[in-house]
């Protein structure tokens, strides 16, 4: 008989039921602890019916560790997709599979921070006019170091952008309203935002529905992983005339004041940091203006896949 946890409860009088789904591609380093952090959550008022894996054409053993942990846990479910067709495709996979109105989606390449961070984020949607919610990233990757102190800057920029207008990324929950996302696009949770926002719900930010991720450990990679954000965005603004937050000036300087505050007086790292962020930024418009489009099948970001 299965173990347990503390996250894995049966459906009670007052209790909402969620469905928390994982998007992998290649993520056998990563998948175990990420399902183990989820089954570790302690809930009040939510009960997590499932768990659903979406392996879209893992190659490295990752449906093999899946199928593994379902023997542990009871509500652990995984879907193959015979070759990878993207992320907004793994998430619609999961739309169309699970069974709760309100769901969460966790990268494979992130850990819940505490047991009460699932709580956290799920808290805000106890109101009903709220319709997504977003946590905040605490990335692992060494200060010391050009590219890890700027994955720390961003993260940060992230926070402080939040706290005045929701920034929704790496870990969200949120009510299903029927939203199924472009597989020819990236903009998997701004998107999400967006047509909740258009429905007239509200969308909130829990610092304190805190995961751990891992940026990038090169320079090289780094420029890599925030050009293909900022490309996402700016098409988003392009095709919607959505502005996303981190985009906002209003929004961006002092939220930037707040994090060189928060950083400590590392002039050259800021520096730097600022200029290789300036440059992803620059590329993004001109791939956007170019009328390149966006992109939904990226290229792994290796550096990033070793939490």
């Amino acid at each position: 008989m299965p173990q347990r946890h503390p996250a894995e409860v049966s459906t009670m009088s007052g209790q909402t039921p969620v469905t928390l789904g994982i998007c992998a591609y290649n993520e056998a380093a990563n998948i175990e602890r990420a399902v183990r952090s989820v089954y570790e959550q302690t809930l009040d008022g939510f009960c997590l019916k499932e768990v659903i894996v979406v392996s879209s054409g893992s190659t490295d053993g990752t449906d093999d560790i899946v199928v593994r942990s379902m023997t542990e846990h009871g509500s652990l479910r995984l879907i193959r997709q015979e070759r990878r067709e993207g992320k907004n495709s793994a998430v619609n996979c999961f739309l169309d599979s699970k069974g709760t109105e309100i769901v969460i989606i966790l990268n494979a390449d992130t850990i819940f921070f505490d047991r009460s961070s699932l709580q956290n984020l799920l808290e805000p949607l106890k109101d009903a006019g709220v319709g997504i919610v977003g946590g905040r990233p605490i990335p692992t990757n060494d200060k010391n170091t050009i590219p890890g102190f700027a994955s720390h800057v961003i993260w940060s920029m992230h926070h402080h952008v939040s706290l005045a207008e929701p920034k929704i990324g790496e870990i969200i929950a949120f009510r299903d309203i029927g939203t199924r996302l472009s597989v020819k696009n990236s903009g998997d949770e701004d998107t999400l935002k967006m047509e909740l926002e258009v429905s007239g719900y509200r969308s909130v930010y829990a610092p304190d529905a805190k995961v751990f991720n891992k940026g990038p450990e090169t320079i090289k990679d780094f420029v890599k992983q925030r050009t293909r954000v900022n490309i996402g965005e700016r098409s988003i603004k392009k095709e919607h005339d959505f502005d996303v937050p981190t985009w906002k000036l209003k929004t961006l300087y002092p939220a930037y004041v707040e994090t060189m505050k928060e950083m400590g007086f590392h002039p050259v790292k800021i520096a730097v940091s600022t200029l290789l962020e300036a440059y992803s930024r620059l590329m993004a418009n001109l791939h956007v203006r170019l009328r390149k489009g966006d992109v939904s099948i990226w290229d792994p970001v290796k550096t990033t896949k070793k939490l």
